[in-house]
């Protein structure tokens, strides 16, 4: 039997004493010891902040997106070695694939949204300045930079692997260090992944720290810098919240705690659809998935009453076909709960709602177990119940058995079935089962304020659907309520969590340094030549071009109509334009200005830009009419070097006005740019 190890300002230590035994959840083997005793936690939060941190916060976004890339490709090559630990966790194949794979794969995906959706630097902005004074030379503008401190990330023992790289993922992105503590019943697995994440030598010193036991005093020096990311039980969530520290220091707190989760069949669903049957093979896997031990998991199954004893019948039935016992074996759907202690209070559960709803498939102690003692093991037979009224119910809308537990809801209108989603009190995820999208909008707008997700499935999307119970880096994980009132994932939006949201004020060209961003009201810099003969490198923010007017004949609409096909009235006709309360007659099209724009600005030469890739936020201002001329104004406004490509994006404010300086449109300009030295290679 190993000792786990903790990871302490980046050096591998063994808690005091001989600690508390970790046994295997298939044979009740011992697997490991666990305890922090002795650990310095004050030098851990230190260490994060001074080292960690400030290691981090040297990198850009993207520089953080290549690393988490590097992280997820090396795991990737490790993961064999976790699978097989994986198993004594109870987790069959399927159930180590969701918690392996899928962490590395959240990984990956905050790894593109980094560098996709963020700058290559360190300030992210939020929206566009806001102008703040008449004549534009007092702006303001938010900003994100990442918090100074560390983030505590206390996990749950349901997924020791994604549990802990989902929270991971976007707290490294945002530049700020972690120090993680997994719960101690699977700590064996997210130990092993951590020591093979530092062995990788691919996160910079302080990034990482780990914690197997208890916090010690780590919250008696937490301050406001910090923050504070929870998976677990409500009652530990409030306690923890309480802390003192955390309520004098405002640390920033988000948690997911439990979650009664309802998955509701619309009354268009009836046996012979093929939505019902979705239905059977959703609820039955979220029941056996993980053994049922997913904060996701359907633990209400909310059903017209007309097929509610038909609905019984059919999970009942696809149940008794799931065989349970050691996940290493090919032929079991459905492993064991985490240990010994999880089965007990799982039953213990079961007997809380056995008060209000009636046992209609498992619940024996007595049930066949594959390949494993079922004396020795944590395995627990799956349960479904049925409970008659439940609207005067309970315990079917607060007690949550952690396992492969349901409980069968009728509703005999849509309103009912609002309403006992609704008594659920929050959820993380809940889903609509539905042909028929008129309901699927009565149910969704009922019942989202109530959810952190909502799925709605049917016979067009199923078989690509993820599940009711499967959160995606790409959208947040949380919810309202008895779910915690927090929020994860979600993209950049979950990497903002570890940042704090600043509003500066100042002038557009103090505003332009600090956010590496050209604002309108800005210096206009004569960049001695047209910036399209400039590199990467050696344009600067704020280098302008303007270019003489063109006037807009009749000629010039006509032979646009004509050579596109665009002939709407308000170009042609003049009568039918003057009576539009826009225009005064006829007007040139829109893709006409901006089209005659580019000609005015483009340089036609080979040149160090690559290429034109896309417009954005373009709008029309005031209308062009023939006769009147425009003229271009083109001002380098972003740039963003993509890492090792040769080239870079440039982002030009376009703004064109006409004759009278009336700004006629606005819009910004996306080109790639070569870099000095792509640039000198193909010369």
């Amino acid at each position: 039997m190993i000792k786990l190890g903790n990871l302490a300002q980046d050096r591998w230590i063994e808690g005091e004493g001989s600690g508390k035994a970790l046994s295997s959840a298939v044979t009740g083997e011992p697997i490991a010891s666990i305890t922090s005793d002795g650990l310095n936690f004050r030098g851990m939060l230190e260490h994060a902040r001074n080292v960690g941190g400030a290691n981090l916060r040297k990198m850009t976004f993207h520089e953080r997106g290549d690393m988490l890339k590097a992280l997820a490709q090396y795991l990737m090559e490790q993961k064999k070695a976790f699978y097989a630990l994986s198993t004594e966790t109870g987790a069959t194949r399927a159930d180590s694939w969701i918690d392996i794979d899928g962490g590395i794969s959240t990984l990956f995906v905050f790894s593109s949204k980094a560098r996709r959706e963020m700058p290559n630097d360190h300030v992210y902005l939020d929206g566009p300045p806001e102008q703040l004074s008449r004549n534009g030379t007092f702006v303001g503008q938010h900003i994100y930079t990442p918090k100074l401190g560390a983030a505590v990330h206390i996990n749950a023992f349901n997924f020791p692997v994604w549990g802990m790289l989902e929270k991971l993922a976007p707290t490294l992105a945002a530049g700020v260090p972690a120090i993680v503590k997994p719960a101690s019943s699977t700590a064996y697995l997210t130990e092993r992944v951590v020591r093979r994440i530092i062995e990788s030598g691919i996160l910079p010193p302080g990034s990482l720290q780990l914690i197997c036991g208890g916090v010690g005093d780590l919250f008696e020096h937490l301050n406001c810098q910090d923050t504070i990311a929870f998976t677990g039980s409500k009652t530990t969530a409030e306690k923890l919240q309480q802390h003192p520290r955390v309520v004098s220091e405002s640390v920033a707190f988000t948690a997911e705690t439990d979650s009664l989760n309802a998955s509701i069949l619309g009354p268009d669903a009836v046996p012979g659809t093929p939505e019902f049957d979705l239905y059977i093979k959703e609820v039955v896997r979220e029941m056996t998935s993980k053994a049922g031990q997913k904060c996701t998991a359907i633990r209400r199954i909310i059903a017209p009453a007309p097929i509610a004893a038909e609905l019984v019948d059919a999970l009942s039935t696809a149940l008794g076909k799931v065989r349970v016992g050691n996940p290493a074996n090919e032929e079991v759907g459905m492993g064991a709960l985490a240990s010994l202690g999880q089965r007990e209070e799982v039953r213990a559960r079961i007997g809380d709602l056995a008060t209000e709803a009636d046992i209609v498939y498992g619940g024996r102690e007595d049930f066949e177990v594959v390949d494993a003692d079922p004396r020795k093991g944590a395995f627990f037979m799956p349960t479904l119940l049925h409970c008659q009224k439940p609207t005067g119910s309970t315990a079917v809308h607060s007690v949550e058995a952690f396992g492969p537990v349901s409980t069968v809801l009728p509703y005999d209108t849509l309103d009912e079935a609002i309403e006992l989603a609704r008594m659920g009190e929050g959820s993380l995820a809940g889903s609509i089962v539905t042909n028929d999208n008129g309901v699927a909008t009565e149910l969704l707008l009922g019942t989202a304020a109530y959810h952190g997700r909502m799925l709605v499935i049917n016979r067009h999307c199923a078989d690509e659907s993820t599940g009711h119970g499967s959160p995606l880096p790409h959208l947040v994980h949380g919810g309202p309520g008895r779910a915690g009132g927090g929020e994860e994932m979600g993209g950049v939006r979950g990497i903002k969590h570890y940042m704090q949201r600043t509003a500066i004020q100042g002038s557009p060209d103090t505003l332009s340094a600090i956010g590496r961003r050209w604002v309108r009201g800005g210096e206009e810099k004569d960049p001695g030549a047209h910036p399209f003969r400039k590199t990467f490198e050696k344009l600067e923010l704020g280098d302008t071009f303007r270019s003489g007017l063109r006037e807009v004949s009749l000629d010039d609409i006509n032979h646009f109509a004509e050579f596109t096909g665009d002939t709407f009235y308000a170009h042609m006709d003049e009568e039918a334009a003057a009576k539009n309360p826009f225009f005064e007659g006829r007007v040139a099209h829109g893709y006409l200005i901006v089209s005659f724009a580019a000609g005015l600005f483009v340089d036609p030469d080979f040149g160090p830009v690559l290429a034109n890739y896309g417009i954005d936020d373009l709008r029309f201002i005031t209308p062009l009419n023939y006769g009147d001329s425009m003229r271009v104004r083109l001002t380098c406004k972003q740039k963003t070097l993509r890492g090792d490509t040769g080239y870079g994006e440039v982002r030009w404010d376009t703004e064109i006005t006409n004759q009278d300086d009336e700004i006629v449109a606005q819009y910004d300009v996306l080109t790639m740019v070569a870099t000095d030295a792509h640039w000198a290679s193909v010369q």
